[in-house]
């Protein structure tokens, strides 16, 4: 079969690097290993992971429970994404044939609801009858939405009687969450019976980054110590910090402190492989997405240069939720570029099922900034075979993806491991 992606000019376009090599030649210890870590820990039922790939390092750097970006995936491959989904809701939810799908308060943001157009195609596809409840204040009747695509949604005002919510009467076995909960859990969800997934406390207002790569870390060991690899080269290193303050400035001490702990650990693992590039740090919220408060230092000096606009940027996230504790990441540079852009993949998941990705591109960003920012833009990859099953028929086009594939899996293993920790 033969897959398009994009072609690029990047600095992983020549040889394989060590990782990537050892992974192909691991496949078969691999994905047993996958597999008896599934039967233990399901994965969540969808997911998508963000990746950085220096060469020297692949990581991941968020992982998302809620995913917005399908409308963003290859259609090419739509079918894998339904069967996945046939195989994912059977196996969680046996019996069950009827889904209410919970999207975010957004009720103008066109891309949005593109992405919600092709999740519910999907769910229905597979054979589940699904519909759209939303929470939004300003949805109190039926509001229909047509699409550039040419897709039409009906957005219905999301109602409760007794302990199960519904829209009008259709009445859902499961909920299922497209809403991150950032502004903390509704009323009208709170104490429902009906099974809701992903569960109401792995939203931002419960969930934190820091306790996620937690359980990465730990995935991640057990995975290198499988393959006898060192974990870091797939592992950001990462610390948080609590009671921070951008505005007043409280806690920027503590902040500087731990940033020089963990550039110093940065640097000599750089030593250890004897890198060149810089060492640095991203400095994020600890709770939210969207590429909001978001900063990228390469010395503890840099905290307290923040003007009085980037400080504001960095005192608020999703839903003017004031930032008070902050995750440390290792920076991890991407060297990929995409039409002369640098670029990150994105791959996405259905249970722990590989079904597609993108490109998250911006020409205006350089290989250590956050690419998820206004001007970015996406461009979408076939990861279905690449991402599972690597072949190397070629061996002058060596298939590179797989590696994306078995790292986000690693940080999906890592959320079911959150989910375990809150059900």
């Amino acid at each position: 079969m033969s897959i398009l992606v994009p072609h690029l000019t990047t600095a992983q376009s020549g040889p394989l690097q060590e990782i990537e090599q050892r992974f192909l030649d691991e496949q078969a210890k691999i994905e047993t290993w996958f597999r008896k870590a599934w039967q233990s820990t399901p994965a969540p039922i969808y997911s998508s992971v963000d990746l950085r790939n220096a060469g020297f390092k692949l990581a991941p750097v968020d992982t998302n429970l809620f995913p917005a970006g399908f409308n963003n995936l290859n259609r090419d491959f739509m079918a894998l994404c339904i069967q996945a989904a046939q195989v994912t809701l059977e196996q969680m939810f046996p019996g069950c044939d009827r889904l209410l799908l919970i999207p975010e308060n957004h009720t103008r943001n066109i891309h949005y609801f593109e992405n919600l157009a092709t999740l519910q195609r999907i769910l229905i596809a597979a054979g589940y009858e699904t519909r759209l409840g939303s929470l939004s204040p300003e949805v109190t009747t039926p509001l229909p939405v047509e699409l550039p695509s040419g897709a039409k949604l009906l957005l219905e005002p999301l109602q409760r009687t007794a302990d199960a919510v519904h829209v009008g009467d259709f009445k859902p076995c499961i909920v299922v969450l497209n809403n991150d909960l950032a502004e903390g859990v509704p009323e009208i969800l709170k104490n429902i019976k009906q099974i809701t997934t992903p569960p109401l406390t792995l939203g931002w207002s419960h969930r934190f980054k820091s306790n996620h790569f937690k359980h990465y870390q730990q995935v991640a060991k057990e995975f290198a110590d499988t393959l006898a690899i060192d974990p870091w080269c797939i592992d950001p290193l990462f610390s948080y910090c609590d009671h921070v303050d951008f505005q007043s400035g409280e806690g920027m001490t503590e902040l500087m402190q731990k940033t020089e702990i963990l550039l110093q650990k940065i640097r000599e693992k750089y030593q250890q492989y004897q890198i060149t590039d810089k060492p640095f740090i991203i400095i994020k919220a600890d709770a939210g997405t969207y590429g909001m408060g978001i900063m990228t230092v390469y010395e503890p000096e840099d905290i307290m240069k923040l003007n009085r606009k980037e400080r504001s940027k960095m005192s608020a996230s999703k839903g003017k939720k004031t930032v008070s504790r902050v995750i440390l990441q290792e920076g991890v540079y991407s060297f990929e570029t995409l039409d002369n852009s640098v670029a990150e993949p994105v791959v996405y998941h259905i249970g722990h099922h590989v079904v597609g990705g993108f490109y998250r591109v911006h020409k205006d960003r350089g290989p250590t900034e956050n690419l998820n920012a206004p001007g970015m833009t996406f461009s979408a990859l076939a990861f279905a075979e690449c991402c599972n099953n690597p072949c190397q028929a070629d061996t002058q086009k060596p298939n590179r993806f797989y590696a994306y594939g078995v790292v986000a899996r690693l940080a999906v293993l890592a959320a079911a491991r959150e989910t375990r920790e809150v059900i």
